[in-house]
């Protein structure tokens, strides 16, 4: 079942086009949303929940149209922008009483077992906690209100690889049961190589894939050969780096099966970003 639809959604900024963005998540699943900064990611989540009025499009949630029954669907979304930065001063447990406030489905037992499942004391206050206590503060609050949605805006920038690695986790157990989804957006790559299960891949406002993570690798090879076969290779490399032994690049797999006198290796998400991400794909990269 797909939990979230998104259709042809336009917005129109000066120098900046979101173009007919389209997608789905799937009810139980983590879709990573993956681009470089400014790329569009940020402006489709605001686009999609309507904290900026889209120029155009459809979003539907559990079936619905999102737009028109804001208020019931977004009592069932959660959203997570990044680190937690605002009511610094104020403790937990005075947060969480006034975001109670906002749903009639808060639940008080989920709440206060997520406060001790992610070790939270709710007499503390949010400038007392690191970054990754915050994010987890954020999810606690969103899954309180029994939110089947969690929308994560680039949650684990600026966290330590183990701190990373520890939210990965939860967020992985949270869509355990198939009733929760998560929309991934970030730039650090490597996190979704662990936790996701489709990648929806945005460059200057157009979507240049949305699949499972396993076909999104799978029709990618990394290949390396020596500086007198570049010439050869050129115009089926998406994008390379120049070295001083050869070159490395980026093909796509049915390319890269005919590259019989190129060493070819399987592609990873980051690998496939960067050199996607070539202003020119061929041209090299090498200083």
């Amino acid at each position: 079942m797909k939990i979230l639809e998104i259709q042809n959604l336009r917005k129109q900024y000066p120098g900046f086009l979101l173009d007919n963005v389209s997608f789905d998540v799937e009810e139980g699943s983590i879709m990573g949303f993956i681009g470089r900064n400014g790329a569009g990611k940020t402006t489709t989540i605001k686009s999609v929940l309507n904290l900026v009025h889209a120029d155009g499009g459809t979003v539907r949630f559990l079936g619905k149209d999102l737009w028109a029954s804001e208020a019931a669907s977004k009592k069932q979304i959660g959203l997570v922008l990044g680190e937690f930065n605002y009511y610094k001063r104020k403790k937990l447990k005075a947060i969480a009483a006034v975001t109670k406030g906002f749903y009639e489905d808060w639940d008080d037992a989920a709440y206060e077992g997520l406060m001790k499942r992610f070790s939270l004391d709710p007499e503390k206050k949010i400038n007392e906690l690191s970054q990754g206590m915050r994010v987890k503060f954020a999810l606690a609050l969103a899954l309180s209100h029994r939110a089947r949605l969690l929308i994560l805006d680039e949650p684990t920038s600026g966290l330590d690889p183990v701190s990373r690695d520890e939210l990965l986790d939860i967020f992985r157990s949270i869509i355990e049961d198939g009733e929760h989804s998560i929309l991934f957006s970030t730039h650090i790559i490597s996190d979704l190589e662990k936790c996701a299960d489709y990648i929806t891949y945005i460059k200057g406002g157009k979507i240049l894939v949305s699949t499972d993570a396993d076909s999104f690798k799978g029709a990618y090879r990394l290949v390396s050969g020596e500086a007198e076969q570049l010439s050869r290779y050129r115009d089926r490399l998406i994008g390379f780096r120049g070295h001083a032994f050869g070159f490395t690049g980026l093909m796509r797999a049915e390319d890269a099966v005919r590259a019989e006198d190129l060493k070819v290796a399987p592609a990873d998400m980051e690998s496939i970003m960067i050199y996607t991400e070539k202003e020119d794909g061929h041209e090299s990269a090498a200083e």
